[in-house]
Order: C-alpha cells, then structure tokens, then sequence
C-alpha cells in the first residue's frame, strides 16, 4: 500500500495543500482540513493493512 503524504503549492498567489497517496491527490485550500483529511487516511489504511495480514508501516 502506499504511503500519505502532503505538499504545498501555489497557484494565481494562493497557497493550497494535495494530500497524495501514489499518484492521486485531493487539494485542500486550508491547511488543517489537509492535515486532518491525511491523518484518517494514514489511520485507515494502517486499519486496512493490520486486517489485511500486512505488517503495518513502520514495524518488523
């Protein structure tokens, strides 16, 4: 499964924020809604990956 990770872009001199997992992205005007949208995401696919029989990221 692929990681969850965020960048920050500007366009037209405003700032927005893609949460990516692989190739797809959601952009967010707000930084909090980002976060907080990448932070389930990341908890969802640990719950997926644990239910799955895959070691979750980060353990041995």
């Amino acid at each position: 499964m692929q990681d969850v990770r965020i960048e920050t872009r500007e366009l037209k001199g405003r700032r927005y924020w893609l949460v990516h997992m692989g190739r797809r992205a959601v952009s967010f005007h707000e930084e909090l809604a980002a976060r907080t949208f990448a932070a389930q995401l990341h908890m969802r696919l640990d719950w997926l990956r644990q239910h799955a029989g895959v070691i979750p990221h980060g353990e041995t």
